[in-house]
């Protein structure tokens, strides 16, 4: 894996005031332009999400999943911590299977097939997300421990293998139109709802 950080710059957001950082990842032939997102001063053991892209959910604020809200409130606690922290923004967008094959899947639960189905239908796994450059990104900001805003022990999983994670839930209210989908990640991805 090929890295590259570029400069760092200042972000003022309705939250607070960040630092944006993006990490150009190049794989083969591919290039992912992802984001750290984070406090100016960061304490011994900041708060951090790791987000995965949801364009559908963060930028259009779709009700059919927690993305945008998850995003938001991530962002608050952040800005709020004593110890500060640092938003990780993926371009994994639909747990990894990109933004075209998100819509086909979308199409399937229209017509009623739940998340995880939809996407093995496509012929993709349940989740094709990729964790492996959060190590660098730790690396390159020294980080050895976090608290992590997360409910995928999956997550949690693939995170230590990089720093100690203690982690803090980030529950969203539910809606009309999430409820199942919710329901699923919490029965067929085991995620701590």
């Amino acid at each position: 894996m090929q890295l590259e950080f570029s400069q760092k710059a200042k972000l003022p957001t309705r939250f607070g005031d960040f630092v944006i950082q993006a990490v150009r990842q190049m794989i083969d032939t591919q290039i992912y332009d992802h984001l750290v997102i984070f406090t100016k001063n960061m304490g011994e053991i900041p708060l951090v999400r790791v987000h995965s892209e949801c364009l559908t959910g963060d930028v259009f604020g779709s009700l059919k999943c927690d993305c945008g809200g998850e995003l938001a409130m991530a962002m608050e606690r952040i800005a709020a911590n004593k110890s500060g922290g640092m938003l990780i923004y993926l371009r994994q967008e639909g747990r990894g299977i990109g933004l075209f094959n998100k819509v086909n899947a979308y199409a399937l639960q229209d017509e009623g097939m739940d998340t995880v189905q939809a996407n093995e239908a496509l012929g993709f796994p349940k989740d094709a997300r990729d964790y492996e450059i959060i190590g660098e990104i730790f690396k390159y900001f020294n980080i050895r421990e976090i608290e992590l805003l997360t409910n995928n022990p999956r997550k949690i999983t693939a995170l230590e293998k990089y720093a100690k994670v203690l982690r803090t839930q980030i529950i969203v209210q539910s809606n009309c139109h999430n409820e199942r989908y919710l329901e699923i990640k919490k029965q067929k991805l085991g995620h701590l709802l």
